[in-house]
């Protein structure tokens, strides 16, 4: 059997309450995931259900309270491995840098010579749409523009594995489908796993191949969405009367845990 290129074996994390009053918070789990190498995996849940805590534990800022994570078969243990790269939903551009040095930056910490530096940018340049905008600064750019140069700033130390922390949430509903097309092109062409967080339902029925949907807090995943689609798909895919299916059925399993994330007591199914 294929190694998996990310376990999560029971995992779970609890917090203590910062007046030290009270019971811990249990944020997390436990979870149980396996993410197969080269799949883009999404994940859906309601606000304060502990997708970005899940993300945190991904990449080593914090070590779960119970459970394992390993990577290509090694354990995570408080660092983020080599081989593993992350995209905030932040605008996370230098603005004193240029688009060109903004993705070198990307570069600082690995043993590189100065000649595949360079073609490491290019390619990403390239591959973003970037060329022409390679020596101007982020403030001259589009909110998209700008989350180009930090996808790109991730792909040039050519990560296997590919985190998304909601990169699209702050972009309107036309830039944010044609930016998945962006990423679904770059996930062809890198052949990395790439994991997705995300509210929106309609951009992680989408993007994935499969999309686990996580319970209100302690977030445990409670389904898990196979959506079939051919490998070389783009945003046309909405229109597919199978992707109504899809995303009906993630709401049909989000929609009691969403009420009962924001209170409300006779959530039904």
């Amino acid at each position: 059997m294929t190694q998996p290129h990310i376990r999560l074996s029971d995992v779970e994390m609890t917090f203590s309450r910062p007046d030290g009053v009270g019971e811990d918070i249990h944020a997390l789990g436990p979870i149980q995931l396996d993410l197969r190498h080269g799949e883009f995996f999404a994940v859906v849940g309601p606000s304060g259900c502990g997708k970005s805590t899940l993300l945190e534990l991904m990449i080593g800022l914090t070590n779960p309270t119970k459970g394992t994570i390993t990577f290509e078969g090694q354990p995570i243990n408080g660092s983020c491995p080599d081989g593993i790269g992350v995209v905030f939903q932040e605008d996370a551009s230098f603005a004193w840098l240029t688009v060109r040095d903004n993705i070198a930056f990307g570069l600082r910490r690995m043993a590189l010579d100065r000649r595949e530096q360079d073609e490491r940018v290019e390619q990403a340049l390239a591959m973003m749409g970037l060329v022409e905008f390679a020596d101007v600064y982020p403030s001259q750019l589009s909110g998209g523009m700008r989350q180009r140069v930090c996808i790109a700033r991730t792909l040039v130390t050519q990560p296997r594995l590919i985190l998304l922390d909601e990169p699209f949430g702050a972009l309107d509903q036309q830039t944010r489908l044609l930016m998945g097309d962006e990423i679904l092109s770059l996930w062809r062409k890198t052949g990395a796993t790439i994991f997705l967080i995300t509210h929106a339902l309609d951009e992680a029925a989408m993007l994935a191949d499969r999309i686990g949907v996580m319970s209100s807090r302690p977030g445990q995943l409670i389904d898990i969405v196979e959506t079939n689609w051919p490998k070389d798909r783009d945003s046309r895919i909405v229109e597919n009367d199978a992707f109504g299916a899809v995303t009906a059925r993630l709401w049909r399993s989000l929609r009691v845990e969403s009420m009962k994330a924001i209170g409300k007591k006779d959530a039904q199914a």
